[in-house]
C-alpha cells in the first residue's frame, strides 16, 4: 500500500519549472531512494511534499489523503516529517536539550512552561521520551555535549533524533550522508536501517550512490523536474539513461560515479 503518492505534481516559479508533472508513490515499510543530478529539481519536490511550498498544480496524498497545500505544521501533525540538507539543531543547546525541545514542540507544549518545570507532567512524559531517542541513535553518552561541538556525523544523528521527537511514520532525509567520511556513513546508513525496522517509513534524498544503492529498495530518479525512471538498485545502476544523466554518457555503469566519488562499488 502507497503511504505517499505525488500525481502530476508541479512547481513552478516564475518562468523556472522546477518540478515537472512528476508522479511516484512510496510504499509503507520502505527506504525509498529520490534522486538525480544537481538542480534536477529533489529538494523542490521534498519542499512540496512537506507543505514549505503549494504546488503549481498536481497532488500530494498521504495515507491515502489529499494534503496538497497544507501548512508544515499540520502535515508534521499527521506524521510525515522531514530533515534538510544543513543541520538545523540548536547549537549552543545540549544533546538532551536538543530532544527535549523537539518533545516539547511536538507536544504543542510551552518551551517556557516546560523548561521551568510548570507542566511537570508533560515535562516528566518528554524527559522519559528523549532519553529513549537518545538510546536508540546511541547518543545516551553525549546528552551533556552542546551539539556545536558534535563531530559532524554526530550531528547529522542529533538531527534524526530531534526529528524523531515529532513521532514520524514517514520521514524525509535530505542528504544525509553529506560530508561524511566511510565510517560515519556506515554508521548513519545503520540508523537509517533501524528506524525502518521501527517502523518508519524513509524516503531519502541522496548523492552518495553507494549509500542509495545499499540502502534503498526502490529509487526514483528525476532529471529537469520530471521522473526519469524508476526501480530497483539493479535496474537503476544499469539504466542508460540514468547513465547518461549523470555522466553524459552511457558507456559506464554507475559503478564509474561511485568510484569516482571515492567509494567501492
Amino acid at each position: 500500500m502507497a503511504l505517499l503518492e505525488t500525481r502530476n505534481l508541479t512547481r513552478r516559479f516564475g518562468g523556472l519549472l522546477a518540478v515537472n508533472e512528476l508522479s511516484f508513490s512510496v510504499e509503507a515499510g520502505a527506504i525509498h531512494g529520490l534522486i538525480g543530478p544537481n538542480g534536477a529539481g529533489k529538494t523542490t519536490t521534498f519542499n512540496v511534499i512537506s507543505g514549505f511550498y503549494a504546488p503549481t498544480s498536481g497532488q500530494v496524498f498521504y495515507q491515502g489523503q489529499d494534503i496538497s497545500g497544507q501548512k508544515t505544521a499540520a502535515i508534521a501533525a499527521r506524521g510525515l516529517v522531514r530533515t534538510f540538507q544543513g543541520t538545523t539543531l540548536v547549537t549552543p543547546f545540549t544533546v538532551f536539550e536538543n530532544v527535549l525541545l523537539g518533545c516539547h514542540l511536538q507536544a504543542r507544549a510551552s518551551l517556557v512552561a516546560g523548561v521551568l518545570g510548570s507542566d511537570r507532567a508533560k515535562r516528566r512524559a518528554a524527559t522519559e521520551k528523549t532519553e529513549r531517542i537518545l538510546e536508540f541513535f546511541h547518543l545516551t553518552d553525549r546528552r551533556e555535549e552542546t551539539a556545536g561541538n558534535l563531530p559532524h556525523g554526530l550531528q547529522r544523528a542529533l538531527g534524526m533524533a530531534v526529528a524523531m521527537a515529532a513521532d514520524p511514520k514517514l520521514l524525509l532525509l535530505d542528504e544525509p550522508f553529506t560530508g561524511m567520511n566511510p565510517e560515519e556513513t556506515r554508521q548513519m546508513m545503520e540508523l537509517v536501517r533501524r528506524l525502518r525496522d521501527d517502523g518508519v517509513t524513509i524516503l531519502l534524498v541522496e548523492h552518495d550512490m553507494q549509500a542509495v544503492m545499499g540502502l534503498c529498495e526502490r529509487i526514483t530518479v528525476m532529471n529537469f523536474g520530471s521522473l526519469l525512471a524508476e526501480g530497483t538498485p539493479e535496474e537503476i545502476r544499469g539504466n542508460p539513461e540514468v547513465v547518461r544523466a549523470y555522466l553524459g554518457a552511457a558507456d559506464f555503469g554507475l559503478d564509474a560515479l561511485m568510484a569516482e566519488d571515492g567509494h567501492a562499488a
